[in-house]
């Protein structure tokens, strides 16, 4: 129901601006999205499945990076380039949006058990 309002996505509508990026500032996002999403994959086992997206959303270029664990719900972490940074995404980005997707990751496989798990070890 809600995009399903009359004042949603109207034609002609000019309130949102449109970002073309050059072939070398996708590539360049892409690669970076990568290895969000491969450094992701490094903290988790081979059951979770890790993907990434470069979109546009409603301010712009749109950088998504999501998980889906082996049980519970997906997670993801989106956020908006600075495309005049010489840096699309810094290295510091990249650990930190790895580390939290890791963590939620592992948090939803938690809730999703519950509390009838057994300790493996003390």
């Amino acid at each position: 129901m809600n995009a399903n309002t009359p004042y949603v996505g109207q034609p002609g509508d000019d309130t949102t601006e449109s970002v073309d990026l050059t072939t070398a500032q996708r590539r360049s996002l892409e690669a970076r999205v990568s290895s969000v999403a491969a450094r992701t994959r490094t903290f988790l086992p081979d059951e979770y499945v890790v993907g990434s997206n470069v979109g546009t959303g409603s301010g712009g270029v749109r950088v998504t990076v999501s998980v889906h664990p082996p049980v519970g719900n997906p997670v993801s972490a989106g956020f908006d380039p600075d495309l005049d940074a010489e840096e699309l995404i810094t290295d510091e980005d990249v650990d930190e949006v790895a580390r939290g997707l890791a963590a939620s990751a592992a948090l939803q496989v938690k809730r999703a058990m519950g509390d009838d798990v057994s300790q493996t070890a003390r």
